[in-house]
């Protein structure tokens, strides 16, 4: 009864292509089926891009992509790569039997058959208005009407960002300052003492029942809390920080910033699991591979990252080094000078270096002699042309900020001669207050660029999220520079976002604004490589889709065309099951109706 059920299902998707659907039923041997369907894919890529007038305008872009993955998918060398063969494994839902010993299809892998035949056939659907009347005219008639187009586009837009809060709207400040006296209040302190960093530090909130004494948790989050603690996983809150959350849960405002630093039961029942098996297999970007010394990671030619400490003033969550990381603001996490200084050592005798990026960990958790003294350390380095300082401060510890520590900094500010960048971390336009603007504006007004790397999630990805982001980001003076995919750790998958909905919410979305204000390149970084930039096609492919519905990608290294370096197969989120999630949090999936035709 299964079997059928199934196999009728996918024998009504296969109706969208009669000729791949004749193929697969027919009794060939499957190599044949292959060559078929292979046949059939080049006649109709050839008669798409011949202009066939049967395809609707732009939709012939969509035959071209489906197609091109389609052939990838069909290739004996992604079957290999992938350790799975989609041709073999619809073949035998078709013909099997019985399906005993078979993964049964998951509706996210037939949602991924039925828009691939779709895509391949011309029938995706995804143009549902008529053609805009702007270019059937010329001159100030055609550009009124271009107008009323851009505006209309605009308008939709800005309805979508209304719907997020921003910790500059007047009624968040109004609220988060009744925060603030409820949480000094509890530690029975005063204004002058919140605005010291070391106050702020000296009381990071540790464990569950010291939070839920001043913001309301769900029985979910304060399980979790408890259990991380019990087994010595990293968790903490500043106070300002904590300022920054809702009363109570729930409301939705305030949900990726919970999201940031509290953990949930899934996070912390596979760390504990990670943890028995051993500490390596939590370093997904395998730096053990790439760090020729204690404290440094190379991998690219010209700039390295130094690693002077190993904490943070709070965890986040899908933290990339959690692994080396033993607890919040520990007291031991700074290198020790005698291997910070073999470090230094290394990059003074690595003339080829020209840029290091000083992060951690939180690097501005050291004291203002210890930054100072290792700036001057670098900036005595010749060849080192440019320090970058990848900070969080500004968005969880806006205090650290002072105008002793900028000033500090700003001395090894040479225009001309060497650059110190800081690359700071907001996720949220919630993050975004009058004290994280004051923070940036003080690098600002010693002419230092402040750039922001956000990490793409399941909890800023709706809809013009992050593209309101980056909005307000420009107004205070951060420039957007990395979208980061989350990185696919075990222990993190309910942060991870399919890789189409980045692609899609770069085409759609951040295209819409200016481009001053849509600066960032998004990004997959490669284990053990480095950075893949997913905007362009050409480094990566689509090379199969399993029965559970995720899509397995390839993805080239960067130096390519430059050495013979081995590619990386990776297993994204399943789009059907993303797109679900949405649902549960009141998102209208006709919204994101594209994300299956981004590759």
């Amino acid at each position: 009864m299964e079997r059928e059920k199934i196999r009728s299902r996918l024998l009504k998707i296969l109706d969208l292509a009669p000729p791949i659907k004749e193929i697969l039923l027919s009794e060939a041997p499957l190599d044949d089926k292959r060559q078929s369907i292979r046949h059939f894919l080049e006649d109709m890529l050839r008669r798409t891009l011949e202009d066939d007038p049967s395809v609707p305008p732009l939709e012939c872009i969509q035959v071209r992509d489906a197609i091109r993955v389609f052939e990838s998918i069909l290739s004996r060398r992604s079957e290999r790569l992938a350790g799975y063969s989609l041709l073999g494994y619809l073949n035998d839902l078709l013909h099997r039997p019985d399906y005993h010993g078979l993964d049964r299809p998951s509706p996210g892998f037939l949602a991924e058959v039925e828009h691939l035949m779709r895509g391949v056939m011309g029938k995706s659907g995804i143009y549902q208005e008529k053609m805009p009347a702007f270019p059937k005219y010329e001159g100030r008639r055609a550009a009124k009407l271009r107008s009323a187009d851009l505006s209309r586009m605009m308008h939709a837009a800005e309805k979508f960002m209304a719907l997020y809060a921003c910790g500059l709207d007047e009624d968040v400040i109004r609220r988060r300052s009744r925060n603030k006296v409820r949480i000094l209040d509890y530690f029975k302190a005063t204004e002058l003492e919140w605005d010291d960093w070391r106050w702020q530090t000296k009381h990071i909130i540790r464990n569950a029942d010291t939070l839920a004494a001043m913001v309301e948790l769900t029985g979910d989050e304060y399980r979790a809390i408890k259990l991380a603690r019990e087994n010595r996983i990293p968790f903490g809150i500043t106070p300002y920080y904590l300022s920054l959350f809702d009363r109570k849960p729930g409301g939705g405002r305030d949900t990726a910033v919970r999201a940031q630093v509290l953990p949930s039961m899934h996070y912390v029942t596979k760390m504990m699991a990670l943890r028995e098996r051993s500490e390596h297999s939590m370093d997904f970007m395998l730096e053990r591979d790439t760090s020729p010394i204690e404290g440094i990671t190379r991998r690219y030619p010209s700039i390295v990252i130094l690693k002077p400490i190993l904490t943070c003033p709070q965890i986040c969550v899908y933290c990339q080094r959690n692994w080396e990381i033993e607890d919040v603001y520990s007291a031991n996490a700074a290198l020790g000078q005698e291997k910070l200084d073999r470090a230094l050592n290394w990059i003074e005798e690595t003339p080829e270096i020209h840029e290091v990026l000083v992060t951690g960990g939180d690097p501005l958790l050291l004291s203002d002699d210890r930054i100072e003294n290792l700036l001057y350390r670098l900036s005595k380095i010749p060849h080192v042309e440019r320090i970058r300082i990848g900070t969080r401060t500004p968005v969880t510890l806006p205090q650290r900020i002072t105008d002793t520590l900028v000033r500090d900094i700003n001395h090894f500010h040479h225009p001309g001669k060497r650059e110190v960048i800081i690359i700071t971390h907001f996720e949220h336009p919630y993050e975004i207050t009058p004290q994280a603007l004051e923070a940036v504006q003080k690098f600002r007004r010693y002419g230092m660029e402040v750039y922001n790397q956000l990490v793409y999630t399941f909890y800023n990805s709706r809809k013009f999220e992050a593209a309101f982001l980056r909005h307000k980001l420009r107004l205070i003076g951060v420039t957007p520079y990395y979208t980061f995919n989350t990185k696919g750790k075990e222990e993190t998958d309910e942060y991870r976002v399919p890789i189409s909905r980045l692609l899609q919410e770069q085409h759609e979305e951040a295209r819409l604004l200016p481009g001053t204000v849509r600066t960032d390149e998004i990004v997959f970084n490669v284990p053990r490589l480095g950075k893949n930039y997913l905007r362009a096609r050409q480094h990566h492919d689509v090379i199969s889709i399993l029965p559970d519905g995720c899509r397995v990608f390839e993805f080239h290294p960067w130096e390519k065309k430059l050495e013979l370096v081995d590619t990386y197969v990776y297993t994204d989120v399943s789009i059907y099951d993303y797109v679900k999630r949405l649902r549960s949090v009141g998102e209208d999936p006709a919204d994101y109706r594209t994300i299956w035709y981004y590759y």
